[in-house]
């Protein structure tokens, strides 16, 4: 019996372990699920006959180590930070990993040895990392087979409450990790337009905003997200002019998240002490300079921001909380901290609501063998969550994982070392299962 070993019971991986659970009872294979809090593991695995839950500390070498020697292959859905931990450990006793987060460098140093073992480690596993590097990738060489030349690549993907859920007044819920919505930006971004390098830091990302329609659906606000440049040359984009990757919001998020980034609150690197027994007020209070104009916290937190200290941004604040008399309590380090459970606390997903993944692919192509013919390529994938049951961000995150871990399990993916789902081996057959469960891409052609 092959045994299967996933870390992480969170939000993004309920849809993975159900598939994992129902694959188990047809493959013979055993799934062990690990969480810091096992009743979540519990719950995940819901007592599926071909399951177990236990409590698992990742800093627990014995217990890592331990639990990592007696599987086939880790699935691993834990924070990135513990990405290269868990692959030294895989690489050292020979098992395959796949993940959904992005390549940790350091784990792309264990490419040698990993070939040494035999042993896949797959990164980037999910949607965005994921799906969207798949699917690019397919329509990129798809392209280049009929001697097409790409000189404009855009890529945008969100994680959203669907139009019909999306609640006021910042139309976004919560429906995968809340951190990674506070460090949004947070290594800033660089990316390529009509020739020409950009590039911003954290604390003017979410002022570079642009509309893209949606068809179906309306218009949504983009944002760059991170280092786009860094795929021109895995995805074999040399002629490209502009190579832009975005963050899909509804209008308006970016302004309000603007001013809590120019505040300081997303930081998770510096401790403050006493937090639990500040008040909102208090909180908020700390991050403006001594003498700032105003008597009233509101009114000095505008004119610091330079915002209209009773506009739709103010209103914003106000309503997540930030000038509430109301004590922080809890056990928060950061005000990073304090913001999570401020964000999972405000906008939670609504009752009966259901979450929507949207991600587009936009080209333009040359074809200098065909009359030099010019077209632009749109490919648009936009999936739903079922109201009160799986959500479509645990969907497309954890479906192409577990497809992965199954194809590794029965032998049907040959690839050894440290990989990202560039390779057609990998993502053909991947883009394949993922149709049979509704996630698919429409195409449009244009010419131009």
């Amino acid at each position: 019996m092959k045994q299967v070993l996933v870390l992480g019971a969170g939000q993004s991986a309920t849809y993975l372990i159900d598939y994992l659970l129902n694959e188990a009872q047809k493959n013979d294979w055993f799934v062990t699920v690990g969480d810091l809090n096992r009743e979540v593991a519990m719950a995940a695995v819901n007592n599926h006959p071909s399951g177990n839950a236990i409590a698992f500390d990742i800093n627990d070498a014995t217990m890592r180590e331990t639990q990592i020697k007696k599987t086939d292959i880790v699935v691993n859905l834990l924070h990135p930070m513990f990405q290269h931990l868990i692959a030294i450990d895989c690489v050292h006793f020979g098992k395959h990993m796949v993940t959904a987060s992005y390549e940790d460098a350091n784990v792309k140093l264990l490419d040698q040895d990993a070939h040494r073992k035999g042993i896949l480690i797959l990164n980037e596993m999910g949607l965005d990392p994921g799906i969207d590097h798949m699917s690019a990738m397919k329509l990129i060489h798809a392209v280049q087979s009929k001697g097409g030349i790409i000189t404009s690549f855009l890529s945008y993907g969100g994680a959203l409450p669907a139009p019909d859920s999306a609640p006021e007044p910042l139309r976004y819920a919560i429906t995968w990790n809340p951190r990674n919505v506070i460090r949004a930006g947070e290594a800033g971004a660089l990316y390529m337009e009509d020739g020409k390098l950009k590039t911003l830091s954290h604390h003017h990302v979410f002022k570079r905003t642009w509309p893209v329609e949606v068809e179906g659906i309306g218009t949504f606000e983009a944002y760059p997200n991170r280092n786009s440049m860094m795929y021109q040359e895995l995805f074999g984009l040399k002629n490209v002019k502009t190579m832009v990757r975005g963050t899909l919001r509804f209008p308006g998020w970016s302004e309000t998240w603007q001013q809590i980034v120019a505040l300081g609150l997303p930081n998770e690197t510096m401790p403050i002490p006493g937090l639990a027994d500040m008040t909102y007020r208090d909180f908020t209070q700390m991050f403006l300079p001594l003498h700032v104009s105003g008597s009233r916290l509101e009114n000095r937190v505008a004119n610091f921001l330079g915002i209209n200290p009773t506009g739709g941004i103010m209103a914003n604040l106000n309503w997540l909380g930030l000038f509430s008399e109301e004590k922080i309590g809890g056990n928060h380090r950061t005000s990073a901290d304090v913001m999570t459970a401020m964000l999972s606390r405000k906008l939670p997903l609504p009752e009966g609501g259901r979450d929507m993944v949207i991600l587009i692919h936009e080209i333009d192509v040359h074809y200098p063998e065909e009359n030099n013919r010019s077209e632009r390529i749109t490919t648009t994938l936009i999936d739903y969550g079922v109201p009160n049951s799986f959500t479509a961000i645990a969907k497309t995150v954890g479906l192409p994982a577990a497809i992965a871990a199954k194809m590794i399990l029965n032998g049907k993916m040959h690839l050894t070392g440290c990989h990202i789902p560039t390779h057609p081996s990998i993502y053909e057959p991947v883009l394949e299962e993922l149709k049979k469960f509704g996630v698919g891409f429409a195409e449009v052609v244009k010419q131009k």
